[in-house]
C-alpha cells in the first residue's frame, strides 16, 4: 500500500511538472494573427508602421497623433490577441492628449517571429528606439505603459531607457510568483525558465510611476500590484480600480480618465 501511494504521488507530481513546462511553452502567449479592428473604427487617424528589431525581425504597429500632444505613450499590450483588440483603450489615451504608439510583439498580428520573454524585451526596446527616430515625438515626454504581461515588459524597458513616466497596469511580480499561485505544491522556482521579474526591475526605476491594479482582478492577484508599488522607488502613486482583469478600465470609466489625467498633469507640460 505504501509503495502504491508513493507511486501515485510521484505520478501526480510528474504530471504537474510536465504540465507546467508545457504551460510555460504554450500557455503564456496567445497571439492572434488576424487584425479585425483599427483606430479608424473609433474615428482616429493613424499611421501603419513597420520597424526592425536588433535581431532582424520586422514588427508592426500603429502611431496615432494627438491634436495637441503633451507626450507620447508607448503601449505594451497583454499576452492575448493583437493591437486590433485595444482600439478603445487607444482612444482613451489619445483623448488624454497623448500620441499613442502601440505595437505587436513578435508572432502577434503582422509582426514576424515567435514570442519569448527576451524577444518581448527586444521588441519593446525597438519600439522605443523607433519613437526616438521621429521628429514629431518629444524625447523628454515619452510615457511607457503596459497592461498585464505588458506591464512587466514596460517595467523592464523603463529600467533600461530614459523615459519620462511609467504606468504599470495589472502587472505581476514575477513569473515564478504566478507559477506558485497556479501550482502551489511544485518547486516552481526550479522548474520554470521564464522570469518576467518586475519586482526586481522596478526597484531601480527613478522616474515617476503610476501602479494600477483592480482589487477584483481574477487573473493577477491584487496583492501583486500592491507589492510592485511597495517595492518601487519614489516618486510613485497607486490607483486601486474595481472590475475584472479585462474590463476594469471600462468599469471605472471617467474615474480612470481623471486619475490618469491627474498623474500626467503633474509631470508633463500642459497641452
Amino acid at each position: 500500500m505504501f509503495w502504491r501511494i508513493s507511486a501515485l504521488i510521484l505520478l501526480f507530481l510528474s504530471f504537474n511538472f510536465f504540465y507546467l513546462r508545457h504551460f510555460e511553452r504554450k500557455g503564456i502567449y496567445y497571439p492572434t494573427r488576424e487584425i479585425t479592428l483599427s483606430p479608424a473604427d473609433v474615428r482616429l487617424k493613424y499611421e501603419d508602421i513597420f520597424f526592425r528589431t536588433e535581431d532582424g525581425l520586422t514588427l508592426n504597429g500603429w502611431f496615432i497623433l494627438a491634436q495637441r500632444p503633451r507626450g507620447t505613450l508607448l503601449f505594451c499590450h497583454g499576452n492575448a490577441g493583437n493591437i486590433g483588440h485595444r482600439v478603445e483603450i487607444i482612444k482613451i489615451f489619445n483623448q488624454l492628449g497623448l500620441n499613442v504608439f502601440i505595437f505587436d510583439y513578435r508572432g502577434y498580428g503582422r509582426s514576424q517571429g515567435i514570442p519569448s520573454e527576451q524577444g518581448l524585451y527586444k521588441d519593446s526596446q525597438a519600439a522605443f528606439q523607433y519613437l526616438l527616430s521621429r521628429s514629431d515625438v518629444d524625447r523628454e515626454a515619452i510615457v511607457i505603459y503596459g497592461k498585464s504581461i505588458g506591464a512587466n515588459v514596460a517595467i523592464n524597458l523603463a529600467s533600461k531607457v530614459k523615459a519620462a513616466l511609467l504606468i504599470s497596469e495589472s502587472g505581476f511580480t514575477s513569473a515564478v510568483d504566478m507559477g506558485r499561485k497556479l501550482f502551489p505544491y511544485l518547486p516552481v522556482k526550479w522548474i520554470i525558465t521564464v522570469k518576467f521579474d518586475a519586482v526586481s526591475a522596478i526597484k531601480n526605476i527613478a522616474i515617476p510611476k503610476l501602479i494600477i491594479h483592480s482589487r477584483d482582478d481574477e487573473i493577477i492577484p491584487f496583492r501583486m500590484g500592491k507589492e510592485l508599488f511597495e517595492t518601487a522607488a519614489l516618486p510613485k502613486e497607486f490607483y486601486e480600480m474595481r472590475g475584472t482583469h479585462n474590463d476594469a478600465i471600462f468599469t471605472s470609466g471617467e474615474e480612470y480618465n481623471l486619475r490618469l489625467d491627474s498623474f500626467l498633469s503633474k509631470y508633463l507640460p500642459s497641452h
